[in-house]
């Protein structure tokens, strides 16, 4: 009996050990990856974040499912990187209001996360965004486009955002874009009406990966909308995609892109270095 109770107590402490562990554990297969970056420190500077209102993960033809919305970290980490290189920062999403954030365990929250979750002024700006149809693009040096589940839902059929996408492109804006927040990209037109996108070297989120988390089911997937718009399509793989990661950076250096959720920091970083270039 004792020995069973030794045995019962190791798998126990073990169970807790790897808990714990979880975290760590994530991060070096490739969530969420540490990354080293440089300290930018801006002048009279400001960037607009955008997000999805959908907050359901619903089938075609059908209006209930599991709540979904913004993967908080795709907009967490641009926020604070953008914040502490003293950029204004300015969160909307499509039709104003509320923007859902996707419900994920605590072993996948980052430390951003945290922070935004804990701060009522912070979450405020979440349930009480603007609407980009009140915004003027023209008047941001960074457009960035958030992702999540629920963007698969709106940012790709918005008319007035790819209106705004191309005045932002026209007015000089860099225009980051990450995981699903790619797909608000895909309709934007140049002075002749062609795709804006087309013939330029991007990433999103992979097909592989939607599969391989058996969401496949919503009406836009990232890598077929922007094959189909012409893009030259760049990613990662691993044995699982939730664990790769890939910034792109077109050729005229206008437009940077990151293939899921683990890419926040370096395309931070990345749009902040081209930022500081011009």
């Amino acid at each position: 009996m004792k020995k069973l109770q030794k045995v019962a107590l190791s798998l126990i402490i073990l169970g807790l050990v790897v808990i714990l562990a979880l975290p760590m554990i994530m991060t070096k297969a490739g969530l969420h990856p540490e990354y080293e970056g440089k300290e930018f420190n801006f002048n009279n500077k400001k960037d607009l974040i955008i997000a999805t209102n959908h907050g359901v993960l619903n089938k075609p033809k059908e209006t209930i499912g599991k709540p979904t919305g913004l993967f908080l970290s795709e907009l967490s980490i641009p926020y604070f990187e953008f914040k502490d290189a003293n950029i204004d920062v300015t969160i909307a999403s499509i039709n104003g209001g509320l923007i859902p954030v996707e419900p994920t365990p605590w072993f996948i929250e980052t430390k951003e996360d945290r922070i935004f979750n804990e701060s009522s002024e912070l979450t405020s700006l979440l349930t009480n965004s603007l609407s980009i149809k009140d915004i003027d693009f023209t008047e941001f040096d960074i457009v960035f486009l958030s992702g999540g589940w629920g963007a698969a839902y709106d940012l790709g059929f918005s008319e007035i955002l790819a209106v705004k996408i191309t005045n932002a492109y026209n007015s000089g804006s860099l225009i980051g874009a990450i995981c699903h927040g790619v797909l608000g990209l895909i309709n934007a037109t140049d002075e002749n009406g062609n795709l804006l996108i087309r013939g330029r070297k991007m990433t999103g989120v992979t097909n592989k990966q939607l599969k391989e988390l058996g969401i496949y089911f919503t009406p836009m997937h990232p890598e077929e909308e922007l094959r189909k718009a012409g893009v030259i399509f760049k990613s990662e793989t691993k044995f699982k995609d939730i664990f790769a990661n890939l910034v792109t950076v077109d050729d005229e250096k206008r437009f940077i892109t990151g293939q899921n959720q683990n890419a926040g920091h370096e395309i931070s970083q990345k749009i902040m270095e081209i930022l500081e270039n011009e």
